[in-house]
């Protein structure tokens, strides 16, 4: 299981992203440019001093990822998304995909993606911050795959 940032707008996001990936052990794959310099401080006062901890491969573009991506489906989390979250099936190696805060994906993504999931919301709302999407859809998918670290002895 891995988590994909598209192009990120936001460096708190991205650290946020990074500091859950570290702690549940799930590599995390950034597609750039990002909308922020990697060094950036929000970046780092949100990941905190977990970012060490992170397992992190940066892409310069998409194609550049496709080449280097291990093998597993594309799980595209989407407000489009075809598929609602509790009907969402993931396996042990599935990319989970989030776009850019501000524009999502390309509809090449949409169109690339094996499955294309979305969090159920109540009327009117347009959608969720995307970490709090990741930590909803990573929660499940693990949860699904028995991929949860196991507890300290």
């Amino acid at each position: 299981m891995r988590l994909v940032l598209f192009q990120p707008d936001i460096p708190q996001n991205a650290g946020t992203i990074l500091r859950l990936a570290a702690c549940v052990g799930v590599g995390v794959d950034i597609i750039e440019p990002c909308g922020f310099v990697w060094s950036e401080p929000r970046l780092r006062r949100a990941g905190m001093d977990y970012l060490e901890f992170a397992t992190v491969a940066r892409h310069s573009s998409w194609e550049a990822f496709l080449a280097a991506r291990s093998p597993g489906r594309l799980a595209l989390l989407t407000t489009r998304g075809a598929t609602p979250l509790p009907d969402a099936r993931f396996e042990n190696d599935d990319h989970l995909v989030l776009g850019r805060e501000s524009a999502g994906v390309p509809d090449a993504l949409h169109t690339a993606a094996d499955l294309a999931v979305r969090v159920p919301m109540v009327p009117g709302a347009r959608s969720l911050n995307v970490a709090v999407t990741a930590g909803m859809v990573l929660a499940e998918a693990l949860r699904q795959t028995a991929g949860w670290p196991a507890a300290p002895a």
